[in-house]
C-alpha cells in the first residue's frame, strides 16, 4: 500500500469514548469525542487524508466497520476502549487488516499499563502495526503521521 493510493483513514472508537468529557475527567480529561473528531480531522486534512472519526458501544459495530475498512483498504487508527482486553472478535477482525498490509495503529487516551491490572493485556497489541498509549488526544495525531509514514516508505 502506498501513501499514493490512501486518501481516507478511519478512526474507530470503542464503548464508553462517546462519554468523553463526562466519564472520569481525571483520567480523560474535558475534551468530548465532538473534540477529538475536529481535532482528528483537522490534523487528516494537514497530512492530505479524510478523516472520518467514528465511535460505538457495539462490538458488532466495530467489526463491521474493520471488515469495511479491509474491504476498501482503508487504513485505521483503533481506540477499542475496553474491547482491547477480551474481544476475540475485534482481535479477529484486526489480524484481517494487518495481514493485508494495511497499517493498523491502536490508541489510548490513558496509559492501560498504569492502570487497574486487568488493562494491563491488549488483545489488539499483538496485531497492530504499532500502540500509542498515555498521550490523551495528541496519541491520536501521532497515529495519523505514524500512517502517513509507514505509507511513505
Amino acid at each position: 500500500m502506498k501513501r499514493s493510493e490512501v486518501t481516507k483513514i478511519v478512526v474507530v472508537n470503542g464503548p464508553n469514548l462517546g462519554r468523553l468529557g463526562v466519564r472520569e475527567p481525571e483520567i480523560y480529561g474535558s475534551d468530548t469525542l465532538d473534540n477529538l473528531r475536529t481535532a482528528c480531522t483537522q490534523w487528516g486534512e494537514e497530512l492530505g487524508f479524510k478523516v472520518d472519526v467514528r465511535q460505538s458501544d457495539s462490538e458488532a459495530e466495530v467489526i463491521q466497520w474493520i471488515h469495511q475498512a479491509v474491504d476498501e483498504k482503508t487504513p485505521i487508527v483503533m481506540n477499542p476502549a475496553a474491547f482491547t482486553h477480551y474481544s476475540y472478535g475485534l482481535a479477529d477482525a484486526a489480524a484481517q487488516v494487518t495481514d493485508v498490509d494495511i497499517p493498523l495503529i491502536e490508541v489510548h487516551i490513558s496509559n492501560p499499563a498504569a492502570r487497574e491490572s486487568f488493562r494491563k493485556h491488549s488483545v489488539i497489541s499483538p496485531i497492530a502495526t504499532g500502540t500509542i498509549t498515555g498521550m490523551g488526544f495528541y496519541g491520536y495525531k501521532l497515529a495519523l503521521e505514524a500512517i502517513s509514514n509507514i505509507l511513505e516508505d
